[in-house]
């Protein structure tokens, strides 16, 4: 038996840049250990596997796997096979919004058009849950490599989620984000002392006259990712963040730009566009574009 995948770098318009992702066609007939035993076999940070639909209003049914566990949504994953559908006709050209049913639900996609080709993608997100705010400031810089001087003082270390939870981290600069790093050890050694087991994400703010915003890495160990190159799931509860703190004004906070990955040799740029309402966030979106760099098909063997 034979299964068919795309592969694509997402987050990008550039081959071997952004964040890898293997879209399998067809996942019919495959059980949940086999998914997984593929997305460890392709050791990217996500896998999908694309389903009839089972919910009225959506167009597939999708189901999203690190080489570690089972996703509820992911940002990458879905804008990623946005464009395999794309490609493959599935989703025809000039339609403007296409639906996902993913472990959170219907997550509606719109999508922009260059003639027959999909040019950009915006996911919808869920509008953001703040968490609680961590005291361990130290620990949390020791998780990833950091001094508690590197965190900004006067912002706090908080859980925000737009369907998966993320660990948001403010760091004083682009410099000390690159300094960062990745240690699993280090992450059980923080869980164990603060019963926190999340992925942690954290970012400074760029220079003014950067074409970024927010310079920004992610680490998840326990999730099977050392660094993720670009995290679209973080990327809403890292705009909500910023909205939240007072880090952006309201009207820039429709035109965010996240740079990530650079630290690994694979820059990523996800945009983000929050809306508010009298102080309150009224929707989330992250997009961005992706390439197909490859096609191919695996042997698997009978189950």
């Amino acid at each position: 038996m034979s299964l068919s995948y795309l592969h694509y770098d997402v987050f990008t318009d550039e081959p071997f840049t952004g964040n890898q992702l293997a879209v399998f066609l067809d996942g019919r007939g495959l059980k949940t250990e086999r998914m997984q035993a593929l997305a460890r076999e392709m050791n990217f940070s996500e896998s999908t596997f694309i389903l009839p639909p089972e919910v009225p209003g959506t167009g597939v049914r999708m189901r999203i796997f690190t080489p570690a566990a089972e996703m509820p949504m992911a940002g990458h994953p879905t804008i990623g096979s946005t464009f395999a559908l794309a490609h493959t006709g599935v989703i025809r050209p000039g339609t403007p919004r296409f639906v996902f049913g993913l472990g959170v639900g219907p997550v509606p996609v719109d999508l922009e058009w260059d003639g027959g080709v999909l040019r950009f993608a915006w996911m919808t997100q869920l509008n953001p849950t703040f968490g609680r705010a961590l005291d361990a400031r130290g620990a949390v810089a020791a998780a990833i490599g950091l001094a508690e001087a590197d965190l900004l003082p006067d912002l706090p270390v908080q859980e925000v989620t737009c369907g998966v939870p993320f660990l948001m981290v403010p760091i004083r600069s682009p410099e000390a984000v690159d300094r960062a790093v990745s240690d699993a050890s280090a992450f059980r050694r923080f869980t164990a002392a603060t019963g926190i087991d999340l992925p942690i994400f954290f970012f400074a703010m760029s220079a003014s006259r950067s074409a970024e915003t927010v310079h920004s890495r992610m680490f998840a160990p326990e999730f099977g990712i050392v660094e993720d190159p670009a995290t679209g799931a973080a990327s809403g509860p890292l705009g909500c963040y910023l909205v939240r703190h007072g880090l952006l004004a309201a009207d820039a906070a429709t035109r965010i730009v996240s740079l990530q990955g650079a630290a690994m040799g694979r820059p990523s740029r996800i945009h983000i566009d929050i809306s508010s309402r009298g102080g309150e966030i009224t929707q989330v979106k992250v997009g961005g574009r992706a390439v197909l760099v490859a096609s191919g098909e695996l042997l698997l063997p009978e189950a």
